[in-house]
């Protein structure tokens, strides 16, 4: 029987348990005080509370005047005990059994054990096993007592359960939140900001703390409509229909007066339970580099469109001309004619190659041949070649008799070379291009001057960009802006690197170093 003065305070103990259950919501603290009440009311020595976890395991989260190194068997004796269904027919009665079993050889036959299981929704999610030194006695109403009592209880570390992994899932949302790369917005129905994380903060340059509660149209000021629908024209059209009404919006956010308008993609994502609209996520997404390869498509078709027809133009016109039937044309006009059409048809083959090479590169790389390479030898047969093309050019080499042979890919560096004269063809009216070479203890250097109007300053951090012509580089001059950076990803791709001299005085100058080392040089960068 319990003690006589329980049944007086049988409702202090359940008024306890209520109290407990409404109240204490800490899995840890409400164990313990579940614990200190059983221990009470059931006169007991010693205690403890064992639970199992969602994988089917036991622990033993809280106890009571019991040996660390007896808790410590406990849980692994209670696993060997299999699930069953419905609790009471079985895994209860084992339950009880090893528990009274454990409590006897612990205390050499002195105590005794009561077990009050703990009982949701027909699983057993835990024990109170209590050990006294009397036996268990129970009258009919002393049973119906302890299962009210147990029941309430295992109520209690139900929803302190509940709010315990809730509080991890809203740890694990954050921690998600603050780490993601997108900026995410979470806005209550009314479009007034209730959350962002650091990456829209970050985006928007605006303090997390100070977009809180903010109207979402005084966070998201766009520099100029944009072509779809705001947030709050769509809105204001019924918008959302359906919790999958996704709403995409594409424009320039002004950030602040000191930093320039941003391109963003903004993602707005209704939440919608059982017909109610709950919050709306938006995810902003920075799209500069989406916006600079739209860019850098139209200006590729535009340049191409533009290199392309120019020969083609007038290898047609010289080909149309030479086949008039009702013309005879001596063999000096048909040899200028056909020269013409040589040159503009190896224009093709060239703006073709580089385009196959620029090709390669976005497909992971320039392909080496490497042998032993005479670099000043190969710059006088490059300079003779080239200086065909210009009279108004004087194309000269300069290299030191000591100038080492190296490793390299020589019909790449036949490319860069002529690239490098090309360009001071191109961009220097007249006067002396000249190749010289340098030699220090681990690399060689090689530039390519000349003596034009050199390269503006603005210029000179996109020289090497892939279709990259300066402003009066276009109106000027004829090219797809690839030499430059196929010179660059050739030189690269040795091992070496490029850069414009801008200490040279007049003229430009370009100068590349390759490594004097006979090892193979590291794989080429994707570039």
């Amino acid at each position: 029987m319990l003690l006589p003065d329980f049944r007086v305070r049988q409702r202090d103990y359940l008024l306890e348990i209520s109290r407990a259950l409404t109240q204490e919501l800490d899995l840890e603290k409400l164990l313990g005080r579940i614990l200190a009440i059983s221990i009470e009311m059931l006169a007991g020595q010693a205690g403890l509370i064992a639970l199992r976890d969602e994988h089917g395991s036991w622990t033993v989260p809280v106890s009571h005047g019991l040996p660390p190194l007896f808790l410590r068997y406990l849980a692994p004796y209670l696993d060997q005990i299999t699930e069953d269904t419905p609790p009471d027919e079985f895994e209860l009665l084992e339950i009880n059994r090893r528990l009274r079993e454990l409590a006897r050889m612990a205390s050499m036959g002195l105590l005794n054990g009561v077990v009050l299981p703990l009982v949701a929704r027909q699983i057993v999610v835990g024990v109170i096993f209590i050990f006294r030194s009397y036996p268990d006695n129970f009258s009919a109403n002393d049973r119906a007592l302890l299962r009210s009592f147990a029941d309430q209880a295992a109520i209690a570390v139900q929803n302190a359960q509940l709010y315990t992994q809730s509080e991890r899932t809203t740890q694990r949302l954050n921690a998600l939140l603050d780490s993601v790369a997108d900026g995410i917005l979470i806005l209550a129905p009314d479009l007034r900001i209730e959350r962002s994380n650091p990456a829209a903060a970050r985006l928007l340059n605006h303090p997390i703390e100070k977009m809180q509660g903010k109207p979402h149209e005084e966070i998201i000021r766009w520099a100029k409509p944009p072509r779809d629908m705001t947030l709050e024209q769509a809105v204001a059209g019924g918008w959302p229909l359906t919790a999958h009404a996704h709403l995409y919006v594409e424009g320039d956010l002004i950030r602040s007066d000191s930093l320039p308008p941003l391109p963003v993609g903004i993602t707005y994502a209704p939440l919608i339970s059982e017909g109610i609209l709950l919050n709306i996520i938006a995810t902003l997404r920075d799209i500069t580099h989406f916006r600079q390869a739209e860019e850098l498509k139209s200006t590729f078709i535009s340049i191409i469109s533009h290199e392309l027809k120019t020969p083609l133009a007038l290898i047609k016109g010289y080909v149309s001309t030479l086949r008039r039937e009702d013309a005879r044309w001596d063999r000096e006009i048909v040899n200028e004619s056909l020269a013409i059409i040589e040159e503009e048809a190896d224009r093709l083959d060239l703006l073709v190659e580089n385009l196959l090479d620029a090709s390669r590169l976005q497909a992971g790389g320039l392909a080496l041949k490497l042998s032993d390479v005479n670099v000043p030898d190969l710059a006088r047969r490059t300079a003779e070649r080239m200086q065909i093309q210009t009279t108004r050019h004087t194309i000269l080499t300069d290299f030191p008799p000591d100038f080492p042979v190296i490793l390299a890919d020589e019909n790449r560096l036949r490319q860069v070379l002529a690239n490098l004269i090309s360009n001071a063809i191109k961009y220097a009216p007249e006067g002396e291009i000249r190749i010289s070479g340098q030699v220090r203890p681990d690399i060689v250097i090689i530039c390519v001057s000349d003596q034009g109007p050199g390269i503006a300053p603005d210029d000179i951090p996109h020289v090497f960009d892939r279709f990259y012509r300066s402003p009066e580089a276009m109106r000027q001059t004829k090219g797809a802006g690839l030499g430059l950076y196929l010179t660059k990803a050739i030189v690269e791709a040795h091992g070496g690197k490029i850069w414009v001299d801008t200490e040279s005085g007049k003229g430009a100058r370009i100068c590349f170093s390759l490594p004097r080392t006979e090892e193979t040089p590291a794989p080429p960068k994707v570039v």
